[in-house]
């Protein structure tokens, strides 16, 4: 009988052993556009790896700044390749771990139907007060927002008009809560099962600006995490990029 209990407490600490080893946390730093994403993603990434998600959002600008700065991220899921590219300059990172996870959309967005034309021709009708945008210094979504209106010479024009969002989700906030009657977001904050969700909305052509690559890397503290590498390899997977093109997302 105490053979058998023994034998059985070895077997149940082993396989404890096992499961601690197989799991872990990974804490990502996550741009505000692949929010929603995020969310989606996280639940079968837990549920088949036995990893858990530790999220932080924020503006890719703000982000960078803080890893730079050493917080002790160990993913960066960028909304641009160019941060990461220079935190792999800096030695912040795992030398070739950088690669493109999704490359974004942009949209002109309202929350009234039919407010917004297929075009963007609302843009020069002069029949809004406010045109919401995220902040170009911190976020590439504004950045290329800044892209499109300098194409269709409106920046200068129009920049009164202008409410700046520190990121891309309060952004969302400023158009959604009244206070700006359009707003350029990331299709995906407005795009469900390949459909847009409500609202009317201009889906800006690529070639208005300039590739929108969101970059994943893996930083130093992440570097032989089990956790980290996990979900790098999680997020090539064919289940992961079904999961992005459903939210907008090419890849």
């Amino acid at each position: 009988m105490l053979r058998a209990l023994s034998t059985l407490s070895l077997l149940l600490t082993t396989l404890l052993l096992a499961a601690t080893a197989r799991s872990g946390e990974v804490s990502v730093a996550v741009a505000s556009n692949f929010a929603t994403a995020m969310s989606d993603l996280a639940a079968p990434f837990e549920r088949e790896t036995g990893h858990r998600l530790l999220l932080s959002y924020g503006a890719s600008g703000k982000l960078y700044a803080q890893i730079r700065n050493g917080a002790p991220f160990q993913v960066f899921l960028s909304a641009d390749d160019e941060k990461p590219i220079q935190l792999e300059k800096d030695g912040a990172a795992v030398p070739g771990s950088r690669f493109t996870y999704a490359i974004g959309t942009l949209v002109l967005w309202s929350p009234q139907p039919g407010y917004v034309d297929d075009e963007g021709a609302v843009l020069a009708s002069g029949r809004f007060r406010r045109l919401a945008l995220a902040n170009p210094r911190l976020a590439p979504y504004g950045e290329a927002a800044m892209e499109v209106l300098r194409q269709r010479r409106l920046a200068e024009r129009l920049q009164p008009n202008f409410v700046m969002g520190e990121n891309i989700a309060q952004t969302h906030q400023f158009v959604a809560s009244g206070n700006a009657e359009l707003a350029f977001l990331a299709l995906s904050q407005v795009w469900r099962d390949g459909r847009l969700s409500g609202g009317s909305a201009w889906i800006v052509p690529q070639s208005l600006h300039a590739p929108i690559r969101q970059d994943a890397l893996l930083l130093l503290p992440g570097r032989d995490q089990p956790a980290a590498q996990a979900l790098l390899t999680f997020l090539r997977s064919d289940r992961a990029r079904a999961i992005m093109r459903a939210h907008g997302y090419r890849n």
